[in-house]
């Protein structure tokens, strides 16, 4: 029986989740599996993996064959390294001791690139959230003036309709000659006749 070690969905529509099996090859792809060597979560940044370091070798050792993303899966998380290191132990290049500090050497160094990309993606964020906030407080300082130019052209405009009205309610007192009493009484007769 030949086995694979590789994925297997889980999850929603759009959020997958997924499980490293082993599984038999002909076995369906969210079929039956062997064991469950840990998880992968690709909608996290960065991706969440956890896995079952020792039982992935001992899957290796026993002439499992990884798929392509399960292989890099195994690479990111050292199972791969630690095969390597085992083999050399086996073949009596390395003793026991040695390939452990080699691989908790490796660990660290993993460890401090990682949570070297948390920080420069969470600094991203904050520096995104600044530039945001930034333009918001521009627009908001646009939106302010132009409010106040707005208020200060309807209060223009009320003050001119004031004066407009005021004008207009008031007699217009005009010039003309001094009307005398013969000149009142001519102007009747002529309405008159």
């Amino acid at each position: 029986m030949s086995v694979k070690i590789r994925l297997q969905r889980h999850g929603r529509k759009g959020k997958p989740f997924y499980w490293v099996v082993a599984a038999d090859a002909r076995s369906k792809r969210d079929g039956k599996s062997l064991e469950k060597l840990g998880t992968y979560n690709p909608n996290t940044n960065p991706a969440t993996v956890e896995l079952d370091i020792d039982a992935a070798v001992k899957w290796l050792q026993n002439e499992a064959q990884p798929t392509d993303t399960a292989r890099s899966i195994l690479s990111y998380k050292g199972v791969m390294l630690k095969n390597h290191l085992v083999g050399g132990v086996r073949k009596g290049a390395l003793t026991e001791e040695q390939a452990e500090a080699k691989f908790q050497a490796w660990l660290e160094e993993k460890a401090t690139k990682i949570s070297d990309k948390e920080g420069t993606l969470e600094k991203a964020k904050q520096d995104a959230k600044t530039k945001a906030f930034e333009a918001e407080k521009e627009v908001n300082v646009k939106r302010k003036a132009a409010a106040d130019e707005a208020e200060n052209e309807a209060i223009k405009a009320a003050a001119d309709a004031k004066a407009a009205e005021e004008a207009a309610n008031t007699p217009e007192v005009t010039e003309e000659a001094p009307q005398t009493i013969d000149g009142a009484a001519e102007e009747a007769k002529e309405e008159g006749k």
